[in-house]
C-alpha cells in the first residue's frame, strides 16, 4: 500500500489537502485513535496561493497567505487556537479593532449572530461575510473524497495545548466499568494546619425590624422582620486572587476542595463554532481547578459516556482532561436523562469524598428520548430527567447548575432540573460568553466556606406569633403553634449573602417587646460545627405613634420578593399566550417599585430590579421573541432570585450591566480573569487581552 508520505508528495504537485501522519500514527495514513469524532492526531497540509483580496463588508482585510513565504507568525486564532501561519493557504480576517482570525472561524461566529470581537469584545460596524469564499479555495482544500477536514470546522480548540506525546499519558478508557468507584484518592496536604493558623472568621447575622417602635395601644398583624446572613470572606490566597500563572494554581486553604462533574452536550447541533467555544470554556475550567479538586466529564448525545474517572486536577490530571476534551466531536441526538444519571453515579459511587460536590450541565437542545406529558398536549413531566436520588434528597447536597445555550435549548427542562437539585439555571444567549458564564459559576464553587447552614427563629414574648416565612426556594418549616421556625440554607460561597423575611403578629404591650431569638449553625472548612446567636429582636413601645421611615433593608427585600412574584405571574400569562397581560403585570410592578421608599432613596438593588423588569418586557414584544429568548431570560431571573445567587442572563456577565446583584467578589474576580485572558497551555503564562472598551 502506498505510504502516507508518498501520497503527500504526490498531492503537493496536485495542490491537494491531505492528512499527514501524526506522532503515534500507524503509518498507513490513518490518524491515531482519538475517541469519538475527535481530531487529535491529525494535521492538515495545505498548498496553494491566491492573490490578496479585500474582505466582503470592507471593515477588515481578508488575505490569503502566499505559499512562497517561509515566515511564520506565532499568533493564534482566538476562536480555534490554531496558529495563523503564512504559507498554508489560510484565509485570514483582520477586524477593525486590529485582531486577526481565521476567516472560516470568524465567519461561522458571525453567522450565529455575534457581532463583537471575541478578544476585546468591541462591537463591529463591519462584519465578515462568507461571500464566495468557497469558490476561491482550491478543491483540495475542501477535503479528500468530500470528507470535511478538522481545520475547516474550527473545533481544534485546545489541540495544541496538550503535548503530542503518547508516552506518559494514559489512554482513555474505551469501555466503562459497572461501578464508578475508581476515583483518584484525595490529596494529602497540610491544609488543616494552615486553616487552624489563619484568623478565625465566622458568618454574620443581622436583624432589621420594619419599624423600631409601635405605640403601646396598637397591635399589628404581619409586622416584618428581616434576617440577613453573610458568609465569611475569602482568605487572601483565594484561588481567584492567584491566577498570574495557571500552572501554579493550587487549592487554597481558604476554601473547600470540590468534586465536580461536568455534563456537556455534543449532539449534532453543537458542531462547528459551538463545540470549539465549549472546548475553550472547559479548558478554562480545567486550568482553574487545583490539585485538591477532582473532575470527571460526561459527554452526551444520543447516549452518554464518561470520558474519564473522577481525578485530581494536578498537572498530569489537567493534561489528561484536556486530551479528553480535545477528542470530542459532535453528532447524534440529546439524551439529558442518561447523562445526569451517569453523572450522579460518579458522585454516589465515590470511594473518597471531597466535602463539596456539584454537577455542571450544558445543553443547546431538548431531550429527545425521555420527555413525555401525562396528558396528551399537557405539560411535560421534567422530573423524569432528574435522577431519583436527587429528587429524594431534601438536603440538596448535589446541586446541578444548568446552562441553556442558544435559542433552541429547552429552558423549562433545564430550569426544572436546576430547581429540583438546588442548583441555578443560566441562559447563555451569546455563544461568545460561554466561558464567562462558566467562570462566574466556578468562581462561586471554588469559594465555598459554609456548609449545611440552618437558621432557627423562636418567638420570645408570649403574645408574638409567626405568620409567614419568605425564603425563596430554601426549605423552611414552621411549628404548628407558630412559635418557632427554621430555614435550611445549605452551603454559601465566600462573602455570599442571604435575606429571609419573616412576618409576625404583635400584641398590645406597655413595655419594650422582645419579638424573636435568632440563631444559626453550620460546618466550617475544618468540619467544625459553628453555632451563632444574636441579640433578641426588640421594638420600643411609646405611648403615641412616632413618625419614622420604614427600614430600607426591609423595604428593599419586599421589592425583591415583589419583583420575583411578578416575574412568575408574567411568565404564567405569557405561557397562556397573553403577552399583553404579561407586559402589564411587569409594568404595574415597576410602578409600585418606583413608589417605594428604597427606590426613592436611590437603592441600587431596586434600580437593578427595574432594569431587569424592563428587559423582560422588551423580550415579550412578540411571540417569536419570547420563544427565542424571553422565556429563558425570565427563568434564569427566577432562578437567581429564588436562590439569591448570580446566574448568567443574556448579557449579564458584562461588566457594564446592572443585573449583577448577587455576584460575590470571587465570582467577579474569576469573571474578570476570563474576560481579560485567553487560555494558555499548561506551564505557560496566560495571554492577556486588550482592555475592553467602556460602555457608554
Amino acid at each position: 500500500m502506498e505510504s502516507a508520505w508518498r501520497k503527500a508528495k504526490r498531492a503537493l504537485a496536485l495542490r491537494l489537502c491531505v492528512l499527514a501522519p501524526a506522532e503515534g500514527d500507524g503509518g498507513d495514513g490513518r490518524p491515531a485513535a482519538s475517541g469519538a469524532g475527535g481530531c487529535r492526531g491529525e494535521a492538515a497540509v495545505t498548498v496553494g496561493s491566491a492573490p490578496e483580496e479585500p474582505a466582503a463588508g470592507g471593515g477588515g482585510a481578508l488575505r490569503r497567505s502566499k505559499s512562497g513565504s517561509r515566515s511564520s507568525s506565532k499568533r493564534k486564532c482566538a476562536i480555534c487556537f490554531d496558529s495563523m501561519r503564512s504559507g498554508h493557504g489560510q484565509a485570514l480576517f483582520t477586524a477593525e479593532c486590529s485582531h486577526k482570525f481565521h476567516f472560516h472561524c470568524i465567519s461561522s461566529n458571525v453567522k450565529h449572530g455575534n457581532h463583537v470581537c471575541p478578544v476585546c469584545r468591541a462591537k463591529w460596524k463591519e462584519i465578515p461575510l462568507n461571500r464566495s469564499l468557497s469558490s476561491n479555495i482550491p478543491d483540495g482544500r475542501r477535503g479528500i473524497n468530500g470528507v470535511q477536514l478538522p481545520q475547516q470546522d474550527a473545533y481544534v480548540a485546545l489541540l495544541h495545548q496538550v503535548p503530542n506525546r503518547q508516552r506518559g499519558v494514559r489512554r482513555l478508557h474505551t469501555s466503562e466499568p459497572t461501578d464508578f468507584n475508581d476515583d483518584e484518592p484525595l490529596q494529602q496536604t497540610e491544609a488543616t494546619d494552615s486553616l487552624n493558623s489563619r484568623s478565625k472568621k465566622t458568618a454574620e447575622i443581622s436583624t432589621y425590624p420594619e419599624f423600631s417602635s409601635i405605640p403601646q395601644s396598637s397591635s399589628q398583624a404581619g409586622f416584618s422582620v428581616l434576617i440577613h446572613l453573610k458568609a465569611p470572606s475569602a482568605s487572601s490566597d483565594q484561588v481567584t486572587g492567584r491566577l498570574v500563572n495557571e500552572s501554579s494554581v493550587r487549592s487554597p486553604s481558604g476554601r473547600a476542595p470540590v468534586d465536580l462533574v461536568t455534563v456537556i452536550d455534543i449532539s449534532g447541533s453543537m458542531a462547528g463554532t459551538k463545540l470549539a467555544l465549549l472546548k475553550r470554556a472547559m479548558g478554562f475550567v480545567i486550568q482553574h481547578l487545583g490539585p485538591s479538586d477532582r473532575l470527571s466529564v460526561i459527554a452526551f448525545s444520543s447516549s452518554a459516556r464518561r470520558l474519564f474517572h473522577l481525578q485530581r486536577m494536578s498537572h498530569y490530571g489537567r493534561q489528561q482532561a484536556l486530551q479528553a476534551i480535545n477528542s470530542l466531536g459532535a453528532g447524534g441526538g440529546t439524551n439529558i436523562a442518561e447523562a445526569l444519571k451517569k453523572a450522579t453515579k460518579v458522585i454516589e459511587d465515590r470511594s473518597y469524598k471531597n466535602s463539596v460536590c456539584s454537577i455542571i450541565l450544558l445543553s443547546d437542545g431538548q431531550d429527545t428520548y425521555n420527555l413525555s406529558s401525562n396528558v396528551r398536549g399537557g405539560p411535560k413531566d421534567y422530573s423524569t430527567l432528574v435522577p431519583q436520588s436527587i429528587l429524594d434528597d431534601t438536603r440538596r447536597m448535589l446541586p446541578i447548575h444548568a446552562f441553556g445555550f442558544g435559542a433552541d435549548h429547552d429552558s423549562d427542562s433545564l430550569h426544572s432540573i436546576a430547581e429540583a437539585s438546588g442548583g441555578t439555571f443560566s441562559f447563555i444567549e451569546d455563544e461568545g460568553v460561554m466561558q464567562d458564564a462558566f467562570a462566574q459559576c466556578i468562581g462561586g464553587l471554588l469559594s465555598v466556606v459554609v456548609q449545611e447552614m440552618r437558621l432557627n427563629m423562636e418567638c420570645v414574648h408570649p403574645g408574638v406569633q409567626l405568620c409567614s416565612i419568605k425564603s425563596g426556594s430554601y426549605p423552611s418549616m414552621m411549628a404548628r403553634d407558630g412559635r418557632s421556625c427554621s430555614v435550611d440554607i445549605g452551603h454559601l460561597y465566600a462573602d455570599e449573602e442571604r435575606d429571609i423575611l419573616l412576618s409576625v403578629n404583635i400584641p398590645q404591650c406597655r413595655e419594650q417587646t422582645s419579638l424573636l431569638k435568632v440563631a444559626c449553625s453550620y460546618r466550617d472548612l475544618t468540619n467544625e460545627t459553628i453555632k451563632l446567636q444574636v441579640d433578641e429582636v426588640k421594638i420600643n413601645r411609646p405611648t403615641s405613634a412616632i413618625s419614622e421611615h420604614v427600614s430600607i433593608e426591609v423595604d428593599r427585600e419586599r421589592n425583591r420578593i415583589q419583583a420575583a412574584d411578578s416575574i412568575e405571574s408574567a411568565r404564567a400569562a405569557a405561557e397562556r399566550g397573553a403577552l399583553a397581560e404579561a407586559v402589564t403585570i411587569l409594568e404595574d410592578c415597576r410602578r409600585r417599585l418606583s413608589e417605594s421608599f428604597a427606590s426613592r432613596s436611590g437603592d441600587r438593588l431596586s434600580l437593578a430590579l427595574d432594569a431587569e423588569l424592563r428587559e423582560m418586557q422588551e423580550r415579550m414584544a412578540s411571540r417569536q421573541l419570547y420563544e427565542a429568548s424571553g422565556r429563558a431570560y425570565m427563568l434564569s431571573g427566577l432562578s437567581s432570585h429564588s436562590w439569591q445567587r448570580a446566574t448568567t442572563r443574556g448579557d449579564s456577565t458584562e461588566s457594564s450591566t446592572i443585573v449583577h446583584s448577587y455576584q460575590t467578589p470571587s465570582m467577579v474576580q474569576m469573571l474578570q480573569h476570563s474576560q481579560s485572558h485567553i487560555p494558555s497551555p499548561p506551564g505557560q503564562q496566560p495571554q492577556a487581552r486588550p482592555p475592553r472598551p467602556s460602555a457608554r
